[in-house]
């Protein structure tokens, strides 16, 4: 195989063109002629000089800087409107996994505003039916933090009316500062005596807490959740209301193309397709394993069993980090009730034991029949989406990476993304 095309026939001779094809007069006979010049690449074309050939490797250096840049400013983007894509993103997903009944009820010649707000309503009863039912053991939980706090101090502090364990820690470093004095001068020891005794002491275990800051926090945090969870509520009733209406505008507005109405209905049918049965997965599994806590921390014997159950339930929607919380949560809440190891580890290994049965077992082979993900892409996802909205991140990032896979997979110049994230 020829890699480098034949050279063109030489013209003619003549005496002009033999006068400039003649070496020239300082020559050395033997030496080696001199290279031909290389003209440098026009634009953006590279050249690679491998074995005597001339191989041209086209970059397209302003292309990729401005992809940088609208890469970096779309993330900055979607962290700065946090608050208005999260609640939207939500709505979108949940709006997806009701349509099937919406849809359903429509065969039933219901009509679809009815449909939609029959729906609307089931599951907001739904939800408050739960609440309700178990209201009373998210409340003794409430009552039980003072009790709780005297727990926590109990161990900080010992019986005896010593110092606590802050304070020994606080005296240890003073006496460190004190022992390096002896080697410095009598200034920089000056400093250090000053600076020692000008430490504030850690107040005893009987004074005042201020935990104002703590209550005003957590209150504006509930008013923003409340908010953004009404928003949703609407936002989904207007979706369901909406049905395929922008369905059809998006087929509408990829131009007259029979092609491009085709590939773009192919990735809608795609989306909606893997984002009902990742949803349906979720509300699978999560109920399984609340089911299944409750069951086991009942028999156990902990306190407001189906309070924490509720929780594992609800916690379990994050991968990875939901079971570590759970287990985390109701260890901390065995040993502040029975104040033995072995009870903590028991409660913690069930906790942990079950979460991993649902989660890696149950929720891996669903999440692999559904969307046929790379796990290690799908983690690595999640820890950029964590990053990016915190525990909302952690919640929607799966969804996010299901819907750019089917996008990656259908549209032209998206196959590494598409291969990156595929098994």
């Amino acid at each position: 195989m020829q890699l480098v095309p034949p050279e063109p026939a030489q013209p003619a001779q003549t005496p002009d063109n033999a006068a400039l094809a003649a070496p020239s007069a300082s020559s050395e006979p033997g030496a080696a002629p001199e290279p031909h010049p290389v003209s440098p690449p026009a634009g953006d074309e590279l050249t690679l000089h491998a074995a005597g050939l001339r191989l041209p490797v086209h970059v397209n250096a302003r292309g990729l800087s401005l992809g940088i840049l609208a890469t970096i400013a779309c993330i900055f983007a979607l962290q700065w409107a946090q608050k208005f894509f999260v609640p939207l993103l939500l709505g979108i997903f949940i709006a997806y996994t009701l349509n099937p009944v919406v849809r359903w009820l429509e065969r039933w010649h219901v009509k679809r505003v009815v449909g939609a707000t029959l729906v609307t309503a089931l599951i907001l009863g739904a939800m408050g039916g739960t609440f309700y039912r178990l209201q009373g053991e998210f409340f003794n939980i409430i009552d039980e933090l003072p009790a709780l706090t005297h727990k926590v101090t109990k161990i900080l502090t010992s019986s005896s009316g010593e110092r606590s364990t802050i304070q020994q820690v606080q005296q240890a470093a003073a006496e460190i500062e004190r022992a390096a004095s002896n080697a410095t001068g009598g200034g920089e020891r000056k400093a250090i005596q000053k600076r020692t005794q000008s430490v504030p002491p850690v107040p005893a275990a009987g004074s005042n807490i201020r935990v104002m800051d703590w209550v005003l926090a957590g209150s504006v945090g509930l008013a923003t959740f409340l908010s953004q969870a009404t928003m949703v509520v609407f936002l989904v009733f207007f979706l369901l209301l909406a049905g395929d209406t922008f369905k059809r505008k998006l087929v509408k507005l990829t131009g007259p193309s029979l092609t491009r109405k085709k590939v773009t209905v192919h990735i809608l049918d795609d989306m909606n397709n893997a984002i009902q049965a990742y949803m349906f997965m979720l509300l699978v599994t999560n109920v399984l394993l609340a089911l299944l806590t409750w069951a086991a921390l009942r028999a156990i014997g902990l306190e407001n069993a189906g309070a924490w159950a509720a929780f594992a339930g609800v916690a379990h929607v994050v991968p990875y980090f939901g079971p570590l919380l759970i287990t985390i949560a109701t260890g901390a809440v065995a040993f502040f009730q029975f104040e033995s190891l072995r009870m903590v580890i028991l409660v913690a290994g069930s906790s942990l034991g079950i979460a991993t049965l649902v989660g890696m077992v149950v929720t891996t082979w669903m999440t692999g029949k559904i969307a046929k993900m790379n796990p290690a892409a799908v983690f690595v996802s999640l820890l950029f989406w964590g990053w990016l909205w915190g525990m909302w991140g952690l919640l929607l990032g799966v969804p996010v990476v299901v819907v750019l896979k089917v996008v990656a997979e259908r549209v032209e110049g998206m196959e590494v993304l598409a291969e990156l994230l595929g098994e």
